[in-house]
């Protein structure tokens, strides 16, 4: 077994789109980024990687390269897919905590999962995320920027198992 961890933060700011695990949330604010700065997806990232030996998301998505302006960073998580499979690596469980004063996105935790599962081909039962505020406290406190954390786990597979 592999475990890997992942973190991410972003700054909210006015007139952006606020994206998280995939879905647009509706809010004045959004996160700045080059990509599309899923904070949530960013820490996933982050997490598989680690857990496969493969360097941060950075390594693989560099913040100076056109190519990732505004990319979905579900695309960027597809990328991410594809390692796992060559390295014969399977997901065990996806555990996200996003920490942030507001809106509150419970709601959307289903569809946020769903979009995690479909793109790595696992159950959406594999996938939990939660969220917390920061109690008033620092940057996130005063809703400035948001923040994920993300622990993996996966397992090694022969050509047997299917993933």
């Amino acid at each position: 077994m592999r475990i890997g961890f992942g973190y991410d933060v972003h700054p909210l700011i006015l007139n952006e789109k606020l994206i998280l695990g995939g879905e647009i949330i509706p809010y004045p604010k959004g996160l700045e980024g080059h990509s599309d700065a899923d904070v949530l997806i960013h820490s996933l990232i982050d997490a598989l990687l680690g857990a496969a030996g493969e360097g941060d998301i950075g390594q693989h998505f560099p913040d100076d390269d056109e190519q990732y302006k505004n990319i979905s960073s579900l695309k960027l998580l597809k990328n991410i897919y594809q390692i796992l499979k060559k390295k014969k690596l399977a997901i065990n469980n996806i555990d996200v905590s996003l920490v942030l004063e507001e809106p509150r996105v419970a709601p959307f935790f289903q569809s946020m999962k769903d979009n995690i599962a479909r793109v790595l081909k696992i159950s959406s039962e594999k996938v939990n995320i939660k969220a917390t505020t920061n109690e008033k406290m620092g940057f996130v406190g005063r809703k400035e920027g948001a923040v994920s954390y993300c622990v993996v786990s996966l397992n090694e597979y022969t050509e047997k198992i299917q993933q």
